[in-house]
């Protein structure tokens, strides 16, 4: 399928040729939902920690006689039911992150562009340079753009001026290629790919 290019001042500039097996595949929400739950689950940190009873500082004695008391029986100070005693079942250092097939992870992305290509929220541009790192100018030319939510990737090496100048603008993120993944794509309304990222990601992902 043909795609018109456009520049930064919202300029056609040409067309670029999308491969249907990278931009025409039929999203599908439970490969989607795997692929982020994959992504957010390796993003935890798991360091969460509760002290379990070998763990608590203090006495090991009986705090009283087994019998005879009229009260319950007890067998540590350090139990859960006493202030400042041990947890059960509390959380524990652990790693959250689990396995995802790769070829799950491929198809997952192709649908994550597809789906941006045919809600009509992918805008293909010729090149995402500057010649000045300001915000100011680069704002203004994303109003232009009609962009208020937007992810844009670039190709392997970001432009340092372009990046500079929108990580100050919200909801705006730049990647470069190699970073292009289905959550930071689906959590912007807009996906804008340089013509240099759509010819490398067709490379990778046909």
């Amino acid at each position: 399928m043909k795609t018109t290019i456009k520049n930064l001042e919202n300029k056609e500039v040409g067309t670029i040729d999308l491969l249907d097996e990278v931009f025409g595949v039929t999203p599908r929400r439970d490969i989607l939902t795997r692929t982020v739950n994959w992504q957010l689950a390796k993003r935890r940190s798991g360091n969460h920690k509760a002290k379990i009873i070998s763990e608590i500082k203090g006495t090991t004695k009986k705090p009283w006689a087994q019998k005879g008391t009229g009260r319950a029986r007890q067998g540590s100070l350090r139990s859960p039911q006493f202030r400042k005693g041990a947890v059960i079942f509390g959380p524990v250092v652990r790693d959250h992150a689990h396995d995802l097939p790769k070829k799950v992870r491929q198809l997952a992305l192709r649908m994550a562009l597809a789906s941006k290509q045919q809600e009509g929220k992918l805008i293909i541009l010729d090149t995402a340079t500057l010649t000045s790192h300001k915000t100011k100018a680069l704002a203004e030319k994303f109003i232009a753009l009609g962009l208020k939510s937007a992810l844009i990737i670039d190709g392997a090496n970001l432009d340092e001026n372009f990046a500079k100048a929108a990580r100050n603008i919200p909801h705006i993120d730049v990647l470069p290629e190699q970073g292009a993944n289905v959550y930071d794509i689906l959590r912007r309304d807009v996906l804008v790919l340089t013509k240099n990222a759509v010819e490398q990601l067709q490379e990778r992902l046909k």
